[in-house]
């Protein structure tokens, strides 16, 4: 099962890049079309939904990679039961609020889809297809925060944490 989600988590990832190559398509499009003096339609509009969709499908990959800023000003200080409990804390606390969201993306995309609703720009689209990537992301992200709550609360490591030598940061 867990391979299984790993690569859930991988593909989403590989999905974000894809938009993220769509983003600078897109500014390139945009970029050509005041160079070439032709009019890029609705070229802004693309590149935010492609934004939109790269962002919320790497959640889930960069939360499995932990990836993630952590504020750890108050775990770096505790030690043994106090720290996991404040983790495991966490953990619920953010599996509630990632499938909160999860829930309410998916309800949004839907409702657009049953509405048919359109976009603002130049070339109308139909919202709930940009959607689908924030839907998409957001389920998969509450996905990997519940399998991590599952994974701590079994007593499994809470998220491997970078050391600061090991992050490659130049001083």
């Amino acid at each position: 099962m867990r391979r299984a989600l790993a690569s859930l988590y991988q593909a989403c990832g590989a999905l974000a890049a894809v938009f993220l190559v769509g983003v600078c398509l897109s500014s390139l499009y945009s970029m050509g079309g005041a160079l070439f003096g032709y009019v890029a339609r609705s070229a802004d509009d693309f590149g935010g939904f492609c934004m939109a969709a790269s962002s919320f499908l790497a959640l889930a990959y960069t939360f499995g990679s932990g990836e993630h800023i952590r504020v750890t000003l108050f775990l770096e200080k505790l030690h043994g039961a106090p720290r996991r409990g404040l983790e495991l804390w966490c953990l619920v606390a953010g599996t509630f609020l990632s499938g909160y969201f999860a829930f309410y993306s998916v309800k949004m995309t839907w409702q657009s889809w049953q509405f048919n609703e359109l976009s603002q720009g130049l070339v109308p689209i139909p919202m709930w297809i940009p959607q689908i990537g924030m839907a998409l992301g957001t389920t998969v992200l509450f996905i990997a925060m519940l399998e991590k709550l599952v994974d701590v609360a079994r007593g499994g490591a809470f998220v491997k944490e970078v050391d600061a030598k090991d992050a490659h940061i130049e001083r």
